[in-house]
């Protein structure tokens, strides 16, 4: 889902998602990653461009190899599926803005159990 806002003379592009998570098949994940794509690409680059939601990702405290969109602030370990994110953000000169800031351990992970945090 987007939507367009124009604030004080500028275009703000507001675009809300759900990745889907880990265990659904690659055609489904790829159909995702195409729309999102489309619809980043209707954006002029003239305007401002947030995307917020879910991502269903595990970017992890490293930012090898993606420096210009991770800063570091992130938890855990990198799991395979947050490639294509971060390719993703790359590709489009986006930044995880999440991980910009520094916070304490409780506000990174939100599930938590005796065997994970996620």
């Amino acid at each position: 889902m987007s939507i367009k806002l124009v604030i004080g003379g500028s275009s703000w592009n507001i675009i809300s998602v759900y990745a889907p998570y880990e265990g659904l098949d690659d055609e489904e994940k790829k159909r995702f990653w195409e729309d999102l794509d489309e619809m980043v690409r209707c954006v002029p680059s003239i305007e401002k461009l947030f995307i917020g939601g879910t991502f269903n990702r595990h970017i992890g405290s490293s930012s090898e190899g993606y420096d210009d969109v991770h800063r570091k602030h992130g938890f855990g370990e990198r799991n395979v599926e947050v490639v294509a994110l971060l390719d993703f953000a790359w590709v489009f000169h986006l930044v995880v803005v999440n991980l910009n800031f520094s916070k304490k351990e409780v506000h990174l992970v939100t599930f938590c159990s005796p065997v994970a945090k996620t």
